[in-house]
């Protein structure tokens, strides 16, 4: 048995109109079958269905070409510009079905697994419960979420041998057992191919009799991107004509309230951060894409090759770092084994609720694994600027951003202040220097009673 095919054209040579395909990477670019989508793109195969967690570069240029009818995916859109998937929404050329990243997951573990569906809590009081059966057990509410079959996948990963057995690398494994199990034919892209003995039994990460086909990669895919530059990093932002608490100085803070030994999961954006301000707390930092234990965010001249956090950063892995498939990475977060979620956010508002995945000029949005991370049920900490570029409040009174999760959040980080939940509203605990509780909450849009210490 030899599984290895002569070129990424050569793996797709039977894949007609209409295919369904899944496609793993995460963040901008880390884990992309750059070299198979590249082929999809020159072999012009139409009215395609792409699952992915984002579409990655090589693949947009598909979605731009009017080659896909439907996309289901964590992320059809980001902050910053119109995505080729809203553009060809917005032209009525493309729809879209927009899944939570842990649910996206579960649902094509699901169906390699032979499920029909599965039963979770994320999502739950948000809009993507619309529509879906809820059942309750033990009295807590669940969303049924049907399985997804896929007739392709497309996989990165490190190296293979002949037999189809793959090995990844680092933290860049996420979606890849997931996306090939649910697939009738697994391609896996690679960037060596060894004779049948070659990978150490207990390092292969998907074995053989899952894969259809191992192609070499053909064509070069950039790895994570390099962290924050150092002048967004330290510049803090000005209200009135008084500086606030840099993203350093956030992040000390958010570490400072932290529980001694505890799992905490750093979303992305300023949570970020946090990993590079936290040298003096004992601290184990888990990622959805499938690491824990890491630490700073280093540039990329000092980059260990695939150990990054969920934003995609470089990190420097810490003693004790153990990497996984995001199908385990969930089922830490869910299972309630992390103790502390910590997320950014568009708003948050009086009795805890808050919004971060979707604004009123987007198309669909970036839900990323926010809704399961929040589902959990632990502590919840959400890091944010006090107002948004527009210069509009982002604590206010009720959110009018569609939800993430619904009266959830226990600590809230500005660039002004700290609050905290209590008695089910937020109270202002402590205020940056030169600003007092009252000057704060004039920058919100919280009720004049709201936000004030209970005497």
């Amino acid at each position: 048995m030899d599984k290895l095919v002569a070129s990424p054209a050569d793996a797709i040579a039977d894949l007609p109109d209409g295919a369904s395909i899944a496609v793993t990477g995460f963040g901008p670019t880390a884990g992309a079958p750059a070299s198979l989508l590249t082929a999809l793109a020159e072999r012009g195969s139409k009215n395609l269905t792409l699952v992915a967690n984002g579409i990655p570069p090589a693949g947009q240029a598909v979605v731009e070409a009017g080659q896909v009818r439907h996309v289901i995916a964590s992320f059809t859109a980001r902050p910053g510009g119109l995505s080729p998937i809203e553009k060809r929404v917005r032209a009525g050329e493309l729809t879209y079905e927009l899944v939570a990243q842990g649910t996206l997951v579960e649902r094509l573990r699901a169906a390699g697994a032979g499920l029909a569906a599965v039963y979770t809590p994320t999502g739950v009081d948000t809009l993507i419960a619309e529509g879906k059966e809820v059942r309750v057990f033990d009295c807590k509410p669940y969303l049924l979420e049907t399985a997804i079959h896929v007739d392709y996948a497309f996989v990165a990963a490190h190296r293979a041998d002949r037999l189809g057995n793959v090995e990844f690398r680092g933290a860049n494994q996420h979606f890849g057992p997931s996306f090939a199990k649910a697939a009738r034919i697994a391609i896996v892209e690679v960037d060596d191919v060894v004779h049948a003995g070659e990978i150490p039994p207990e390092r292969i990460g998907l074995p053989g009799i899952f894969v259809s086909r191992v192609v070499r990669a053909t064509v070069p895919n950039i790895g994570p991107k390099h962290g924050p530059r150092r002048r967004d990093v330290e510049a803090a932002r000005t209200y009135n004509g008084k500086p606030g608490w840099t993203r350093p100085q956030m992040a000390e803070l958010a570490a400072s309230l932290l529980p001694e030994g505890s799992y905490v999961n750093l979303g992305l954006g300023i949570p970020s951060y946090l990993s590079s301000y936290a040298r003096d707390r004992h601290l184990i930092l888990h990622g959805e894409n499938g690491i824990l234990g890491y630490g700073e965010i280093v540039p990329d001249d000092q980059t260990y090759p695939d150990v990054f956090n969920a934003s995609g950063f470089p990190v420097t892995p810490s003693p004790g770092v153990s990497y996984f498939d995001s199908v385990t990475a969930f089922e830490m977060v869910r299972g309630g084994r992390v103790d502390v979620v910590v997320l950014g956010a568009y708003q948050v508002d009086a009795e805890g609720s808050f919004a971060n995945w979707q604004t009123p000029d987007m198309v669909g949005g970036g839900i990323g694994g926010a809704m399961d991370l929040v589902a959990s049920g632990r502590t919840v900490m959400v890091m944010m600027e006090h107002r948004d570029s527009r210069d509009r409040a982002k604590v206010v009174q009720r959110c009018s951003y569609a939800l993430t999760g619904k009266g959830c959040v226990d600590i809230l980080v500005t660039d002004l202040a700290l609050f905290r939940r209590r008695n089910g509203a937020l109270v202002v605990e402590q205020v940056a220097p030169g600003f007092t509780p009252e000057e704060v909450l004039a920058l919100t849009d919280l009720d004049a009673n709201a936000g004030q210490q209970p005497s």
